[in-house]
């Protein structure tokens, strides 16, 4: 299309982009535009056309090695129209020299690989389930932990640091968070838990193991009885499989996680019982 233009989004039209995405039955919580946008203030992007937002995606810079990009969404009036990759090729520039990460729909896989030079690595499961239960003994607030010791144990799970992200994640009204301690004051585990459009989001649930995963679970949904929860759950993580499939939750979505390398960041699936958000990573 001749007569689109690439730009920056502001802050306000971030909440464009997150309305688009429920729109797309990707069920955003109901304050993630704002913690989004703190996490890279420069780091969202629109096709416009004739004034109007036709398409939107994020590129979030995390530190000088990574990148995140999510909230690919072009308008479905304006879809094959060639919008959407001229867009994701501009704010990839945001990116620089970074790894970028990203989960994206799986029908889209090849789409993505062969005009976005990403490459598959391996893909994740959204699993819903029913909320209640009694809040287990052993835990404690995650906002009663201190920031710096949690900022670096979230960094042992997620490929960058992230304390502007964090910051809003933990501390946002209506966000909870839960996290298990060992006798030295150790973090063993932590979770947590947001308000969405439909029920509530699980994310990030990181663990040393199931047990820690599912005490902390217990805790997060015991404040939802009767409502609907999702955890997305990184599918080579056999452990998490298990832990979704033992407590007949049912899987309700897929996507696919891909970055622009071959050789990303290593993280320890094995630890990782919920992925954070799909925009974000």
């Amino acid at each position: 299309m001749d007569d689109v233009q690439f730009r920056p989004m502001a802050r306000e039209e971030v909440d464009t982009a997150v309305a688009w995405a429920a729109r797309e039955g990707w069920n955003p919580g109901l304050h993630d535009a704002e913690c989004f946008y703190n996490a890279d203030t420069a780091g969202f992007f629109c096709a416009e056309s004739d004034g109007k937002i036709v398409g939107t995606v994020s590129v979030v810079n995390y530190d000088d090695r990574f990148s995140f990009a999510g909230l690919f969404i072009v308008d479905p009036a304006y879809r094959a129209q060639g919008v959407g990759m001229p867009l994701y090729r501009y704010a990839m520039r945001h990116a620089g020299s970074r790894i970028v990460g990203g989960d994206g729909v799986v029908a889209m896989v090849e789409k993505y690989q062969r005009d976005g030079g990403l490459f598959l690595h391996y893909n994740n499961a959204r699993y819903e389930g029913t909320g209640g239960g009694t809040m287990p003994k052993g835990l404690v607030l995650a906002r009663d932990v201190d920031f710096h010791l949690l900022a670096d144990y979230d960094a042992a799970h997620f490929p960058a640091h992230r304390e502007r992200f964090l910051s809003c994640w933990m501390q946002h009204p209506g966000h909870y968070g839960l996290a298990r301690l060992d006798n030295h004051g150790e973090i063993l585990g932590y979770g947590v838990r947001r308000p969405c459009q439909t029920g509530h989001k699980i994310g990030p649930l990181f663990a040393r193991d199931r047990a820690t995963a599912e005490l902390i679970l217990d805790g997060l949904i015991a404040g939802i009885p009767g409502e609907p929860f999702y955890l997305d759950i990184p599918v080579p993580n056999v452990d998490a499989v298990a832990l979704v499939q033992d407590r007949g939750m049912n899987p309700v979505f897929y996507t696919a996680r891909l970055y622009t390398t071959q050789d990303p960041i290593p993280l320890p699936l094995s630890e990782i019982f919920g992925v954070t958000t799909f925009e974000l990573g």
